[in-house]
């Protein structure tokens, strides 16, 4: 049972590939939107969020205790940092994401994931004078042309009234938290992935247990039936334990740019799901974001691997 667990949990034999590790991240996301979707009205979002992470603690406890206690002392004189990521970055993050989807749609909010990237260039650009070049620019504004129009509902107008769906606007600033997780991720210490995840997930887990008791003292607070369940299993396991530590391997591998440019990728995955499992409704303004932020991934990606060629 050990041994299989840990092949469940290893990366290193089946994610060699960047693309392919980065790709499986976007795809575990881009049904983490659907999920969430699937979740309103079984489980209310603070509660899905805690128990979101309170599974993922108890799934990777077993295989990462032991790591956790050999890397204690980096631990330790870490934990303020890692709690922050895991506060910000995951619990943060989540419950924004969560809670947009009770007024907003999976596509929408797919879609509106990628302005990502756009954030960590910034972030790095500001903090560690990273430049980027001439097609990543235009990668980038491609990007940002596809989330305001998906924002905007294709009425770029209503963007000069700051008219703009509730759930839209807290996608955009759950967007701004993980963005600004993935720049800080430069500074994470030299830890086991499997260390690094659970001391994350423990973080999350605290973190959200205040937003989860707001809930309930609000009278907002819905536990989860049958439905909201599957909900938080599928979520505990692929988005969060599964994508999350695959995406810290990413950004070891090919850095927080490079990394956070796959995140484009999660419209095109969430789109698709979206119309297939919930029956939503792909606009033309929808397609013409896509093929927008595809073509920004594409030609930024590009620019970063000739860069690295001619390095």
């Amino acid at each position: 049972m050990a041994k299989y667990g840990v092949f469940i949990f290893s990366t290193s034999h089946i994610f060699r590939h960047p693309i392919v590790l980065l790709s499986c991240v976007a795809l575990f996301w881009g049904g983490n939107a659907i999920a969430g979707k699937l979740a309103v009205g079984h489980v209310s979002p603070m509660i899905l969020t805690a128990l979101r992470w309170l599974f993922a603690v108890i799934f990777i406890s077993p295989f990462a205790i032991a790591r956790v206690r050999e890397q204690w002392p980096i631990i330790r004189k870490n934990l303020v940092m890692l709690f922050l990521f895991g506060a910000f970055g995951f619990a943060g993050f989540n419950a924004l994401f969560y809670y947009a989807l009770n007024y907003t749609t999976a596509i929408n909010v797919t879609i509106e994931q990628s302005i990502m990237p756009l954030i960590v260039f910034f972030g790095n650009f500001l903090l560690f004078k990273l430049k980027p070049s001439a097609l990543q620019l235009i990668g980038f504004s491609l990007t940002l042309l596809g989330v305001a129009i998906t924002v905007s509902h294709g009425d770029l107008t209503s963007l000069l009234l700051l008219d703009l769906n509730r759930g839209d606007a807290l996608m955009l600033l759950a967007a701004l938290l993980y963005g600004g997780y993935t720049v800080a991720l430069r500074y994470k210490p030299a830890l086991h992935w499997q260390a690094m995840i659970f001391v994350l997930a423990v973080s999350a887990l605290l973190s959200s247990l205040p937003l989860a008791y707001y809930e309930y003292q609000s009278g907002k607070m819905l536990l989860p039936d049958l439905q909201g369940l599957g909900v938080i299993l599928y979520i505990a396991i692929f988005p969060s334990l599964l994508a999350q530590s695959l995406y810290i391997r990413g950004v070891e591998m090919v850095g927080g740019n490079r990394a956070n440019l796959f995140i484009n990728l999660v419209p095109v995955f969430g789109s698709i799901l979206a119309v297939f499992i919930l029956g939503e409704v792909l606009h033309i303004y929808h397609i013409v974001a896509l093929v927008l932020v595809v073509g920004g991934i594409l030609l930024a990606e590009r620019s970063a691997t000739t860069r690295s060629e001619a390095v």
